[in-house]
């Protein structure tokens, strides 16, 4: 076997070195019998998600789903701690040089997965690659220019004050990739070549993704050498193949399964308040959805509580406002409630029969379908006529990123409120993270105001200003922020998980013993 994983590695060296595309290694993967040796080993480890990415590329997606991938294969900047601070990754160092100018100088001898070293002109490159992607724009257009100064130093000159440059950093559309693969057109899809701690070797559709460990990464090599992620989109089978050791991860963990599996003395469960809303997305240039009072009525129409029963089996929040209410600068003036004689007379105020609004629920998991299920009974109360259509994630995206549907089930995760107004609500996301279309010069005027402003006081009262605008406008149904759960084997440590959902997974190991037989209790660790 060991000889094995040596042509292993070096067939994946030289893949990488001759810059193949889609590195496919069907004819080297090890027997079942071999990677179950090297799951008992402490050297494997199978992650269950419900959701294929749609892109290996950073630049290629808006989904948690690629998020999870370029975590792997690409380094940024910076990256969010626990408490969602962004620290210093690939930078060593930096200062404000003035209002619109920072100075940053790279770690040394960082290398790429194809042996090259990184330097200021990688950077320069990467972050001006990635403004050429529009969908992107929302991380990327409050950098005027990339200077580099130096083989390890570099400048970043804002269009202004840039209050959240940092924490756009960490942010995977401003990955830093190897600037001869730029220069070169390189499809970072099919070769998604990073400095991350995990190298891509093999994507079947539909069934997994394969990583294996970086010997040259430049915080050490993950002692988890082998790395498989299966797609898995049923929420019961998910806990089942954890249950019999199919799998040692769960990254969407069912709801109705949780409390068995926190009974499970081979499992350890971990929960966390999102700071990422669910709601009831409305296409605010559909007829009927672009009046405003029509959007009301559906809103205040709508069960939450309801909802949070079904689709979570209680688990999570009920979401009253267009912003987190765990992020600074969050407010719920002008936001409705549930409240059906309310919704009855904004109807009426809308002018507008319910019987000619066409509604179209698109959901992509489970959990969004039990929850259309209860907004459509609810919006019958008020006449309006609901349908439930399923997507898988890529379709879905696709789909709601072009406009060409009425309502959906969505939702964005952020790490500060800035980066998730910028993202939602603002017009110059429409395209890519500002899915109901809403154009609003006053309140793109507020969030570029506070984007714009260093000092925090002042900043979160705009962001409130903005909230309670937002909450007036209401550009969709906010239903719920949910209780997010991961559920994995109890032989495995490392595994710490901040608000926005980040798992850093090159730092999760096998403790002494590695994983914990299915057919065996539990020691207490």
């Amino acid at each position: 076997m060991r000889k094995h994983k040596r042509w292993l590695a070096l067939f994946t060296l030289l893949c990488l070195l001759a810059g193949m595309t889609g590195c496919q290694q069907e004819e080297v993967e090890p027997s079942p019998v071999e990677a179950e040796a090297q799951r008992q080993e402490g050297e494997s480890i199978v992650i269950a998600t419900m959701s294929e990415t749609p892109s290996l590329s950073p630049t290629g997606h808006n989904s948690v789903a690629g998020s999870y991938m370029n975590l792997l294969t690409y380094s940024t900047l910076f990256r969010l701690d626990e408490q969602m601070n962004p620290q210093p990754l690939l930078v060593e160092k930096y200062e404000t040089v003035t209002d619109t100018q920072w100075e940053f100088t790279l770690r040394p001898e960082v290398k790429f997965h194809n042996g090259m070293e990184m330097t200021a002109a990688d950077v320069k490159a990467s972050l001006e690659w990635a403004k050429t992607f529009p969908e992107m724009r929302q991380y990327t257009d409050g950098i005027a220019s990339v200077e580099v100064v130096g083989q390890l130093t570099f400048r970043i000159h804002t269009t202004t004050p840039y209050a959240t440059l940092l924490d756009d950093l960490c942010v995977h559309a401003n990955a830093i990739v190897p600037k001869s693969l730029i220069d070169a057109g390189n499809d970072f899809n099919k070769n998604p070549v990073g400095s991350g701690p995990y190298v891509f070797t093999n994507w079947v559709l539909g069934d997994r993704l394969e990583f294996q460990a970086f010997s040259d990464y430049f915080l050490g090599e993950p002692a988890i050498r082998y790395m498989t992620w299966k797609i898995i989109p049923q929420g019961a089978a998910r806990t089942i193949a954890l249950e019999e050791g199919e799998v040692d991860f769960i990254v969407e963990v069912e709801n109705k399964d949780a409390q068995r599996l926190r009974e499970n003395p081979n499992v350890e469960v971990l929960e966390f308040q999102s700071t990422g809303p669910t709601w009831l997305m409305l296409n605010n240039e559909k007829p009927g959805l672009d009046n405003v009072w029509v959007r009301k009525a559906i809103n205040c129409a709508i069960d939450k509580e309801e909802v949070i029963r079904q689709a979570l089996d209680g688990m999570g929040t009920v979401a009253i406002s267009q912003t987190p209410f765990n992020l600074p600068g969050h407010s719920e003036e002008n936001a409705d409630v549930y409240d059906p004689a309310l919704a009855a007379q904004y109807l009426e105020r809308s002018g507008v029969d319910p019987a000619g609004i066409q509604l179209s629920i698109i959901c992509s998991s489970e959990a969004k379908r039990r929850a259309a299920q209860v907004i459509e009974e609810d919006l019958q109360a008020i006449g309006i006529q609901a349908h439930i259509e399923s997507m898988d994630l890529a379709t879905y995206l696709a789909t709601t990123i072009e406009g060409n549907y009425t309502g959906a089930i969505g939702g964005y995760t952020a790490s500060n409120m800035v980066s998730y107004m910028t993202s939602v609500l603002h017009s110059k996301s429409i395209g890519s993270t500002n899915k109901t279309r809403l154009r609003n010069e006053e309140l793109d005027a507020l969030i570029d105001q506070a984007a714009a402003t260093v000092d925090e006081q002042a900043r979160e009262e705009l962001l409130r200003q903005a909230s309670a605008l937002a909450n007036a406008l209401c550009t969709q149904a906010p239903l719920y922020q949910p209780v997010e759960l991961r559920a994995y084997n109890a032989g495995l440590g490392g595994v710490t998980i901040n608000p926005s959902g980040i798992l850093y997974f090159e730092e999760v190991y096998w403790k002494e013993g590695g994983r914990v037989s299915s057919a065996e209790p539990s020691e207490s660790f």
